[in-house]
């Protein structure tokens, strides 16, 4: 549990989110994994985010924990009822993987299969009790197992939002807390300003909070996110920084080294490098950090 005794002794973990295939074919996958083995501390496993069908978390958390590579495998709400939440959960356990995060998962309108239903039988505070009630020995019928998981528990923290109260993220945090969770990430973060405010109420040592670094692919993905993306801001001057870039991808490769390396001089648990689509530029974000 290389994350586990990372965030124990107080040291900067850096996560990447690394998507599954859609398809059978894991080669990609493994390879872009397999290029920063040894440089990231764990690997964030989506379970089919934005609602677009792939392959599970749990395949792909299981194929790279097979291949000596630590693994978060994501649980979400939508999906799966409580029944089949706790049979994944404890295949998870069973498979060697030490994290697990829970989100509530995107709504199937954003995704490719508009006619699937969602599931949503618990909430995400539900989910996280099932977990620490799994974790106590016992499912949630009460039943006894034989056996019990041990997972570094993570939960995401809408940390840096302008349309939500401090008071709300706070209390939204706390009962997260005491549900078992044990390290938050944190939506994509451009302005370190746009979290102070958070952290004026919040001690970083003793909870290990972890920022999404998202790297932007172009331009009109940046404007994009600043219209349209809610909880994340993204300051006109870095929108006018990339459109006066020559090398508009070279430019945004740099601002996610930059930004990764300046939450951890902040002090910082870790962070999370979201590459979405773009594993294969993870090395370059890394040699520049």
């Amino acid at each position: 549990m290389l994350l586990k005794r990372k965030f124990d002794a107080g040291e900067f973990a850096i996560l990447a989110e690394m998507e599954p295939p859609k398809g059978a074919d894991i080669s990609t996958m493994v390879n872009n994994a397999t290029k920063v083995k040894g440089l990231i501390d764990a690997f964030v496993v989506p379970e089919m985010s934005n609602a677009v069908m792939r392959m599970s978390s749990l395949g792909g958390a299981m194929i790279l924990q097979g291949k000596g590579m630590e693994a978060v495998m994501q649980i979400n709400c939508r999906d799966r009822n409580r029944i089949a939440l706790q049979a994944d959960i404890l295949a998870a356990s069973g498979c060697k993987i030490p994290n697990i995060m829970a989100v509530k998962g995107e709504d199937p309108g954003f995704g490719d299969h508009h006619q699937a239903r969602s599931v949503y039988d618990i909430d995400l505070l539900e989910l996280l009790k099932a977990v620490e009630g799994l974790q106590q020995g016992k499912d949630m019928a009460g039943i006894d197992l034989a056996g019990t998981p041990d997972f570094l528990v993570g939960a995401t923290i809408d940390a840096g939002s302008r349309d939500k109260s401090i008071e709300l993220i706070l209390e939204d945090m706390q009962e997260k807390i005491d549900a078992g969770v044990q390290f938050f990430i944190t939506p994509p973060l451009f302005d370190l300003s746009a979290i102070e405010p958070f952290l004026a109420r919040v001690n970083t040592e003793k909870i290990k909070i972890v920022p999404t670094v998202r790297l932007l692919k172009s331009l009109g993905m940046a404007r994009y996110m600043a219209r349209n993306v809610e909880n994340v801001y993204l300051p006109d001057s870095l929108i006018d920084r990339i459109r006066k870039a020559p090398d508009k991808v070279s430019e945004c490769l740099k601002i996610a080294s930059e930004t990764a390396a300046a939450l951890k001089d902040k002090g910082f648990g870790g962070v999370m490098l979201s590459t979405i689509g773009w594993e294969d530029k993870l090395p370059q974000i890394l040699e520049r950090i």
